[in-house]
């Protein structure tokens, strides 16, 4: 080995051993590595519970209005059912004002449709499975979906918007 081998080789050793005793910059790397990571986590875990607010306003909106829906009757001329209840679900209150969800759109309608079930009378007891005074039992159904992640960080990693479905059953009880 020539002598000019033998000094790089003791200089690069010694540089070496000089980098496995230097812990000034541990910190720096080891944070750089996990910074990434906890901001994308952190995200992560605010844009989920964004999600999940949003979906209990929209439930929250549905059940006001399935329940409204189930004691309105059409007796009342100046009361539109439908249209208040609908409203209600995207409101709160009976007239158009602030969305519950800011970005609740239009195009993402409240539907509010009625199914009757059958009411038979139960023959060990007499009486019939639903309290009520006919053969039928008229329920009114309240669904509505909700396309989140236009603005949200789901759009900036390439994850379409997700669709939230919820709906809301009340049985019609009238008053």
């Amino acid at each position: 080995m020539s002598n000019f081998t033998a000094k790089r080789t003791g200089i690069l050793r010694g540089l070496a051993r000089k980098f496995r005793r230097e812990e000034r910059g541990a910190i720096l790397v080891e944070m750089t590595l996990i910074t990434p990571l906890m901001i994308a986590l952190s995200a992560g875990v605010f844009e989920f519970g964004t999600v999940i607010h949003r979906k209990l306003l929209i439930e929250a909106g549905l059940r006001d209005a399935a329940r409204f829906m189930a004691r309105c009757t059409t007796g009342f001329a100046a009361v539109n059912c439908t249209t208040t209840a609908q409203n209600i679900a995207k409101y709160g209150t009976p007239a158009v004002g602030t969305l519950r969800v800011a970005d609740w759109g239009t195009d993402e309608p409240v539907v509010i449709s009625t199914y009757d079930t059958a009411n038979p009378v139960d023959p060990d007891t007499g009486l019939q499975d639903y309290r009520g005074t006919g053969a039928t039992v008229r329920t009114i159904r309240v669904t509505t979906s909700y396309a989140y992640g236009a603005t949200s960080l789901l759009s900036f990693i390439g994850i379409g918007p997700i669709t939230i479905t919820a709906s809301q059953e009340e049985r019609f009880v009238g008053y």
